[in-house]
């Protein structure tokens, strides 16, 4: 069987399994399997494959057909200006996500040899993207996921930004090293009553512990603003990303605990998604 066939094959497949990028899923899984890119795929699907790449094609393709994100199976996920090593063990990094990077580096323009707090590290993506940009900030990643932060080193020998961070399993509660002048959270924020609502992809294979924010979206956040209250310098800024409709209840709390809000950052779809706030 040639290119052309198999893809046309295995885009029938995921299409009779109402998965709406089908086409480009299955041109992404043939990459994968040849080594190679899209466009080598689509030039070149004359070309006959051979027996184990075909089986291998195939195997993924089901795997998509149950859903399984394509991150997962590629096993990576481009976020801001790298690629990221990815697993099931985090979260699989969003877009919406990068605009945490864009405020950092506006905010942190001028600025030099700043220590930042990431809270909730996951993949790593937001703390080693600002490290990769900032090559004179340094950094410090806090997960209760073990398997998490193994990822997290992964990825900062990947962005060669190793020597300058570090990693701690720890809950939220219960870090309590170092002062910081910047921290950037991306906690858990869904309710649990929602989580069933969650398309399949990432309900059915996302980590829970990144995304149930307890029964009202808010207890992991609570938890983080306390914390960076505490850790975070006089003048430090804090990043937070929030579920689009928690702002007015966000905003409370942290003005109870002592910081300005600077403003609320919306996201593609023109929702609600970051707050950016001062320790007064």
């Amino acid at each position: 069987m040639n290119i052309q066939s198999a893809v046309i094959e295995g885009t029938n497949f995921l299409k009779d399994r109402s998965i709406l990028s089908a086409q480009l899923d299955t041109e992404i899984l043939m990459a994968k399997v040849l080594g190679t890119n899209r466009e080598y795929i689509i030039l070149n699907d004359n070309k006959v494959l051979e027996k184990k790449n075909l089986e291998y094609f195939k195997k993924l393709v089901q795997e998509r057909a149950t859903r399984k994100p394509i991150a997962y199976l590629l096993k990576k996920k481009f976020f801001w200006n790298s690629e990221f090593y990815v697993n099931k063990n985090t979260l699989i990094p969003r877009p919406d996500t990068e605009l945490i990077i864009e405020k950092v580096l506006k905010i942190t323009k001028n600025k030099n040899k700043l220590n930042l707090l990431d809270i909730g590290v996951g993949s790593g993506c937001i703390l080693l993207s600002i490290l990769k940009e900032r090559k004179n900030f340094y950094g410090t990643g806090i997960d209760i996921s073990k398997n998490s932060l193994e990822i997290c080193k992964i990825n900062a020998k990947k962005l060669l930004v190793d020597g300058r961070v570090k990693f701690f399993k720890s809950d939220v509660d219960k870090f309590d090293q170092g002062k910081y002048d910047l921290i950037v959270s991306n906690p858990p924020y869904i309710k649990r009553c929602d989580l069933k609502y969650l398309e399949s992809d990432v309900i059915k294979f996302e980590p829970k512990l990144a995304l149930d924010g307890g029964l009202d979206g808010l207890s992991v956040i609570r938890k983080v603003i306390k914390k960076s209250s505490e850790l975070l310098k006089k003048n430090g800024k804090f990043i937070l990303e929030i579920g689009f409709d928690q702002k007015n209840k966000v905003v409370k709390l942290l003005n109870n605990k002592g910081f300005y809000i600077n403003s609320t950052i919306k996201d593609l779809a023109k929702k609600d998604r970051c707050i950016i706030s001062t320790k007064i």
